[in-house]
């Protein structure tokens, strides 16, 4: 089972909530009008994968703190412990969805378009990629690039849903 990821901007996260209410849960990158400009991608989460491609960017070791992510989706307090969790529970089962902090946003807005085929050589030598070739990456690269620079430009934050 792979998880599903969008990367996607809005103005704030009431914005995202009431679009995640409004269509529960679901992508607000599917049907034939997206809620929001977005990225669709197949198991790139935040702080692993996207946290690869930012520590390639900034030419950094990676680490699992290089991207700052809040929880925004699904709302209410997570359970503790002792619960049982189970199918009901949209804490165990998603989807999720997270705001990326503006740090990463603006590392990613920040990647001139004649470094990205390098960035993205880098990147695709992270174990999570599985030996993708740099031409494969370098497309997603791309878009998350243009998506977190027309972010960046309209004063939006970056936000990731995510679904098993």
């Amino acid at each position: 089972m792979g998880v599903l990821t969008a990367y996607f901007r809005a103005p704030g996260t009431e914005a995202v909530r009431r679009v995640l209410e409004r269509t529960e849960g679901g992508s607000p990158l599917g049907g034939r009008q997206p809620a929001f400009d977005g990225v669709e991608s197949k198991g790139l989460d935040p702080s692993v994968v996207l946290g690869q491609l930012i520590a390639a960017i900034r030419q950094v070791p990676w680490d699992v703190h290089l991207v700052a992510e809040t929880t925004v989706w699904p709302t209410g307090p997570a359970p503790g412990p002792e619960s049982p969790g189970g199918e009901d529970d949209p804490w165990a089962t998603g989807p999720w969805v997270t705001e990326i902090d503006a740090a990463t946003r603006d590392a990613l807005a920040e990647v001139r378009e004649a470094d990205i085929p390098a960035v993205a050589a880098t990147w695709a030598q992270a174990e999570e990629l599985y030996g993708a070739a740099a031409e494969d990456v370098q497309p997603v690269v791309e878009e998350l690039v243009g998506l977190a620079g027309r972010a960046r430009e309209a004063g939006d934050r970056l936000y990731c849903w995510a679904c098993l």
